[in-house]
């Protein structure tokens, strides 16, 4: 018996939808699509177990998408969602059009039709840090899952900063929560550096447009998501 109960692609679909009709929207700074209750139980214990290593990063750099690190990284690309059911489970959910659709009509974006979709693993350990920054045009929206646990889970949220790049807030953390936002001109975020005792897990999740260079990074290559 596989361990632990991996739910249907569609179950999954269905319970975020759930979550992102329920959301909160927050205005202050850019606008925010603040969820709970995000991922089924049984799903985020499939995540949290899988035996995927935190990386050893001696020095991010304040970024992720360095050389020496990329190869470090965990996309729910082909090969993972091969060896995991719950890497495939996730991925197919996302794809599926009825999500993808309510994330279009949500957030404002037609152009998720015939986007990919792309889904990282996170693990941050201590001395990992974000620099202030603003997603690239090629991903067309960000969704982060928090599936941190612990007593000091709660101050690992993502920090939002101003024009000036001065921090002026921090995301709520709660386990099975996340933060929805598209890239812009305000969009400014990161990720102080500060004690992480454990582990600081989350999900990245984007939707990117055809133009997406690494290509080894997408959940389904070769299949573009459809709103039809």
């Amino acid at each position: 018996m596989s361990f632990p109960h991996v739910p249907e692609p569609a179950a999954i679909a269905e319970h975020f939808c759930g979550a992102l009709r329920s959301c909160t929207v927050k205005e202050e700074y850019y606008r925010r699509w603040v969820l709970k209750d995000v991922l089924p139980k049984s799903l985020c214990v499939g995540v949290l177990v899988l035996p995927i290593c935190p990386p050893w990063i001696d020095e991010c750099g304040g970024v992720r998408d360095l050389n020496k690190n990329n190869l470090k990284r965990s996309f729910f690309a082909p090969k993972l969602r091969e060896d995991f059911p719950a890497c495939q489970a996730f991925a197919e959910a996302f794809q599926r059009p009825e999500v993808a659709r309510l994330f279009s009509e949500t957030l404002g974006i037609p152009e998720i039709d015939g986007s990919y979709l792309r889904i990282e693993y996170i693990q941050d350990t201590d001395g990992a840090w974000l620099e202030p920054h603003r997603d690239i045009h090629e991903k067309l929206c960000s969704m982060v899952i928090y599936l941190t646990t612990g007593p000091e889970a709660k101050n690992w949220g993502t920090d939002i900063y101003d024009h000036d790049k001065k921090w002026c807030g921090r995301s709520s953390a709660d386990f099975n929560t996340a933060a929805i936002f598209t890239p812009g001109p305000h969009s400014w975020h990161g990720f102080d550096k500060r004690p992480i005792i454990g582990v600081r897990r989350l999900m990245e999740v984007n939707y990117v447009r055809p133009s997406w260079r690494d290509r080894d990074q997408l959940c389904f290559p070769d299949r573009p998501v459809t709103l039809a």
